[in-house]
């Protein structure tokens, strides 16, 4: 069992929490965490990256000048990709970098990028974090109670809270995210991860439920 302290606004410790790792990840698959961010990566590239080539940049396709007879090397016309003012010799297209890997794969992933922050001591678990209004000052101050001013940080909430989200989006290096939002990208990114108790309830649960499901849709396939 691994025990997180719970600490308050202020920076006091309130409590603990206790964490089976072994069910959140057995193992720290490096492998699998790579392919899993590469693949995040490459689903937000644009792809529409694009260069010309020969038969698309304007220009006369006249002979420069006769074959023999001039002295120089022979030449064709002024859109050929050697020449300044050319076609690309090998142009590049749009195309999509996407790519899917299957979901149980990436859910085991993402338990492990969450087992990887807690055995880093990277995780801070705080007992409530809640606002009546946008408070942005007050968001600040949790935030160097709990000695996290100037580290990239992930605020992870059980739900999305509107109040939350407003006293956060403007601090630098902090960045906002509802526990069923959570992917590997997102968790392994920043230095540290701020989560309520809430949401660690929430991500327990849903390591739970993950693992009923796997086991039942293995049992279907045999």
């Amino acid at each position: 069992m691994t025990t997180l302290p719970i600490y308050d606004r202020n920076g006091v410790e309130v409590g603990t929490y206790e964490l089976d790792l072994s069910e959140l990840a057995p193992r720290i698959n490096k492998q699998l965490l790579h392919e899993a961010v590469v693949m995040y990566q490459a689903n937000r590239r644009q792809g529409s990256a694009r260069t010309k080539s020969r038969g698309q940049v304007a220009g006369s396709t006249k002979k420069l000048y006769r074959q023999k007879g001039t002295g120089n090397a022979r030449a064709g016309h002024r859109r050929s990709g050697i020449r300044r003012g050319g076609g690309h010799i090998h142009p590049v297209r749009n195309r999509d970098y996407s790519f899917r890997m299957p979901k149980k794969a990436v859910r085991a992933a993402t338990r492990m990028a969450i087992a990887a922050k807690i055995n880093s001591g990277s995780m801070v678990v705080i007992d409530d974090l809640a606002f009546s209004e946008p408070r942005t000052r007050e968001m600040f101050a949790i935030l160097k109670a709990l000695q996290l001013v100037g580290r990239s940080t992930l605020v992870t909430t059980a739900q999305h809270d509107v109040n939350v989200y407003r006293s956060a989006r403007n601090i630098d290096r902090v960045t906002i995210s509802r526990a069923s939002d959570l992917n590997v990208l997102n968790v392994l990114t920043p230095e540290r991860m701020l989560v309520t108790k809430a949401a660690l309830d929430a991500l327990t649960g849903k390591v739970q439920a993950g693992a009923t499901t796997d086991t039942n849709e293995a049992e279907v396939e045999a």
